[in-house]
């Protein structure tokens, strides 16, 4: 069978289109379960093939999506428990602000934020609140209690207030420090 796909250059009826369908909201999905765009290409890609082995089972009866969901869940959750990370990001990086884009700053602000946090706690936001999980069903896809999802979304939730009102307060130091121009040339 495999060399029969291979040869005809295509995959099971409907595979494509799912594929084709489905995979800018899945890289949004990985870019948010791993805090990186690239990773986030790579646990989409890694779904999708996953979901591509089990496609007997899953069309058209299953549910392909929530199959792809939860591979990219467990393999982001493997990936954070690795000791080394790869690269170390700076702490300064260069100006990425939009001039009139604070929708755009803001959100690239919380994903950033978001980024920062250990992988159990972005994991555990991302399925509340990204995807909108209930905590017994989050408890489920991580393979842990509730109380453990309680906890971890509270202390997620307590730090990235904390990283916000720190950002806040930088912000109001800066721009208070700002002189302000007088319209009078010299």
């Amino acid at each position: 069978m495999r060399n029969r796909l291979r040869d005809a250059g295509q995959g099971p009826p409907g595979f494509a289109d799912f594929a084709a369908a489905r995979y800018p909201s899945l890289v949004r999905l990985g870019t948010l379960l791993s805090g990186d765009m690239h990773h986030g290409e790579d646990l989409a890609q890694m779904g999708l093939l996953e979901v591509l082995k089990a496609w007997h089972r899953l069309h058209p009866g299953g549910d392909p999506g929530a199959y792809a969901r939860v591979v990219m869940t467990r393999l982001a959750a493997k990936a954070g428990r690795r000791r080394w990370r790869g690269e170390t990001p700076t702490a300064v990086l260069p100006d990425t602000t939009c001039a009139g884009h604070g929708d755009l700053d803001a959100a690239l602000d919380a994903q950033r934020m978001l980024a920062e946090l250990p992988t159990p706690q972005r994991l555990v936001l991302v399925l509340r609140f990204w995807l909108d999980l209930s905590e017994q069903d989050t408890a489920e896809a991580l393979g842990c209690s509730v109380g453990t999802v309680k906890s971890r979304t509270s202390r997620a939730l307590a730090t990235l207030r904390a990283a916000a009102a720190r950002k806040a307060e930088a912000t109001s130091r800066r721009d208070a420090g700002a002189r302000p121009e007088s319209g009078v040339a010299r």
